[in-house]
């Protein structure tokens, strides 16, 4: 049976193209951990918790814009609704709510 945590892992991987290290990168955590993660053998503290949720929340609404490896693009990439930051970059700094808002409105349309 596969755990809540390792299902997240799984979605962030297939809908936006990453990988575990990728995955370790953007939430300052070691390829190794999130094996453990990803195994059921250990879990993420809380705060590192909370991101992981956030940055699957983040892929999933990508999804419904782009295919898994553009979704990839534009996470790595700088974006005018940012002020020129990398998505990523901002959801390692523990910043995902402005990812989010960003997103938010790509969805709606908004694009400046």
């Amino acid at each position: 049976m596969t755990n809540a945590i390792a299902r997240k892992i799984e979605s962030i991987e297939q809908k936006g193209g990453m990988r575990s290290r990728d995955i370790a990168n953007v939430l300052g955590s070691r390829p190794e951990t999130v094996s453990r993660w990803n195994q059921g053998k250990a879990f993420p503290r809380p705060e590192t918790e909370k991101l992981l949720l956030d940055f699957e929340y983040i892929v999933d609404q990508l999804s419904d814009l782009y295919e898994p490896m553009e979704a990839r693009v534009w996470l790595f990439s700088r974006q005018k609704l940012l002020n020129g930051e990398r998505p990523v970059d901002l959801i390692q700094e523990r910043k995902p709510d402005a990812v989010m808002e960003a997103l938010e409105q790509l969805l709606e349309g908004v694009y400046v």
